[in-house]
């Protein structure tokens, strides 16, 4: 069963940046499309950026335009998520999840890693 595990969280000051990596291990890597959702305290879970695995869709979240790059490796079967000019409200916990199609919505996504940290300090 693919397991997806996030890394490269930690606690920067405003404007500062972080690259977040998923890999994607224990099985034939079959999902489609990948990507990032992060989720503050007593918030919901809100999309942040999604790719097509095979090449095509990148799409961002509107807290993510022009700040965030999402990219991937496939030899690596790493997705990353390239965080730049950090404010305090991109405070969260940052998960990657694995779908059967490029989509904005968590209950469309079957995997999920644990996620990872990100603390934003002003």
């Amino acid at each position: 069963q693919v397991q997806l595990v996030e890394s490269g969280g930690g606690s920067v000051e405003t404007g500062g940046s972080l690259r977040l990596s998923c890999v994607a291990s224990g099985g034939t890597f079959k999902h489609p499309a990948m990507g990032w959702f992060r989720q503050a305290p007593g918030q919901e879970r809100d999309f942040v950026a999604v790719l097509s695995w095979g090449g095509g869709g990148i799409y961002y979240g509107d807290s993510a335009q022009g700040r965030f790059t999402i990219s991937r490796d496939s030899a690596k079967n790493t997705l990353y998520l390239q965080m730049n000019n950090l404010q305090p409200e991109d405070t969260a916990i940052y998960y990657c999840a694995a779908g059967p199609h490029v989509s904005g919505y968590t209950a469309h996504y079957e995997i999920w890693g644990q996620g990872t940290q990100v603390t934003v300090s002003s």
